[in-house]
């Protein structure tokens, strides 16, 4: 098999053919490695590639018998704040720079028990902190679909990898819709479990009551497959869920068939782009022919929702970000006194947007300000999470935009935080309440950029979720309708 066809396949597939013997392990990871080489040059999606550790991994596999391991052979692709032991973790931030953790996060042991192969770690917005991937210390990444615009963020190298074609899988992390919106801009499916349905245990920490590692891939199959491979419950992060993940093996033969799908009434003050309207309009139409029922619905104002993230995600940041300081690990910036060494490490070694949060944070946090903003933001939290219960009560799945449009250009909204805060509008919701979300892309703006929708299910109902999901994959058909429009010096594909 050609290296050109190995790229097209989707993680199932691939792991299918190295299970039954008919391509190796190391075949596999030998053209990811090939496509990240002559892709990357474009697209700018990975900070450090593991050739020589990928190959040796790979070709050990090739003399394993793979019994059921479920991604068996499969190149995977990780965001650069999920630890990796002797390996580059650093978050895109300076002040980790050359850092190599002592230990493997418990997603990366997960994946490699799975037969999956570690291939390298992606760029991101640094520690997490953004929306288009431009906030990283290190370099910039492209959009696979058109170079001018940005991939999302904050796992935008993940997101950018898979839909280039370098890797069939990749993780990221969401604290606010950091898989879901990079999905959407690059044309491929993000999953974010329930909150705690993913051990944390090696995510280096953002906001750590939002944060959940979950999958990107090229099809909801795949990003089902590699949540149930990853999740469970984990000695080492007491926030894991205990219970059992809920059965997600695809496909569900009855779809949509009789799944009530809350649809909220539209929100003058947010109206998305027309295409993501349009989308939103297709989804309807195939749910109501595949026996889904609409039911209108009102949401929390999402205005509560992204303000009430906004602050407890900085003040969380700022308590986890206290632990960068020169002293332990990463930078340390030389000084006459301790204080100064912490001011001037913490100085040089956070970017911009790092420094604002951190600000944000400690003045939500600070006397005379705690109950105005922080106690006020958690009471909220609360009142969303109730009314999502009520909803769900009710409903089984939820209907939302993922982001207001298509991706935006480079450079677009640097100037201008707020409007790029904003970008999380449609995913904020479900972070607050810690509820599972997923990312179907649905189609093309008519300037050819993807355009997906989200659906949201109840606590624990990741079963509804990828089944609806699914449903939704097959009637808008993106893979065999959509491609991307080729870049300057080669096609990117996706």
């Amino acid at each position: 098999m050609s290296n050109t066809e190995l790229q097209q396949l989707s993680a199932g597939r691939l792991a299918a053919l190295c299970r039954a013997g008919e391509v190796k392990p190391s075949e596999a990871v030998g053209s990811a490695l090939d496509a990240i080489e002559t892709r990357d040059r474009l697209v700018g999606a990975f900070l450090s590639v593991f050739h020589d550790e990928a190959l040796a991994r790979a070709r050990a596999l090739d003399d394993e018998k793979p019994a059921e391991r479920p991604l068996f052979g499969v190149p995977v692709a990780l965001k650069d704040n999920i630890c990796t032991r002797g390996q580059p973790t650093t978050c895109a931030s300076r002040i980790l720079g050359g850092y190599r953790p002592p230990y493997d996060a418990t997603v990366v042991r997960r994946l490699r028990a799975a037969g999956a192969v570690i291939v390298g770690k992606t760029n991101m917005d640094e520690f997490a902190m953004g929306s288009s991937t431009e906030h990283s210390a290190f370099q910039r990444t492209v959009n696979p679909w058109d170079a001018e615009c940005v991939p999302g963020g904050s796992s935008g190298g993940s997101a950018a990898a898979v839909a280039a074609g370098m890797v069939p899988l990749a993780l990221g992390s969401d604290t606010g819709g950091s898989i879901r919106q990079p999905a959407a801009f690059c044309g491929v499916v993000g999953l974010k479990g329930t909150w705690g349905r993913v051990s944390r245990h090696g995510l280096v920490a953002f906001a750590s009551s939002f944060d959940q590692i979950g999958p990107l891939a090229t099809d909801v199959a795949d990003c089902a497959a590699a949540l149930s491979v990853i999740a469970g419950r984990d000695g080492i992060d007491s926030m894991a869920l205990d219970g059992p993940c809920p059965d997600m093996r695809m496909p569900p033969a009855e779809g949509l068939k009789g799944l009530r799908i809350a649809v909220p009434r539209a929100s003058e003050g947010w109206a998305p782009d027309p295409a993501v309207s349009g989308a939103i309009d297709e989804a309807l139409r195939l749910a109501g022919r595949a026996g889904g029922v609409l039911v209108p619905a009102e949401l929390p104002a999402l205005e509560l929702s992204i303000a009430c993230y906004y602050v407890i995600a900085a003040a969380e940041a700022s308590s986890n970000l206290a632990r960068f300081d020169g002293v332990r690990y990463g930078l340390r910036v030389p000084a006459e006194s301790l204080a100064a060494m912490y001011s001037r490490t913490r100085n040089r070694g956070f970017g911009a947007e790092v420094k604002r949060r951190i600000l944000l944070g400690t003045y939500v946090l600070s006397a005379g300000y705690y109950d105005q903003y922080y106690a006020v933001a958690r009471a909220v939290r609360e009142m969303i999470r109730a009314r999502f219960a009520e909803l769900f009560a009710d409903c089984d799945l939820l209907l939302l935009p993922t982001a207001p449009g298509p991706a935006f250009r480079l450079g677009e909204k640097l100037d201008d935080p707020v409007s790029m805060y904003l970008s999380d509008i449609f995913t904020t919701p479900a972070s607050v309440a810690g509820l599972p979300a997923v990312s179907i892309p649905a189609g093309l703006s008519e300037s050819g950029l993807p355009v997906a929708v989200q659906l949201v299910a109840a606590h624990g109902r990741e079963d509804l979720l990828v089944r609806g999901a699914a449903a939704l994959e097959d009637g808008f058909a993106f893979r065999s309708r959509c491609v991307p429009r080729p870049a300057a010096g080669e096609g990117r594909g996706a």
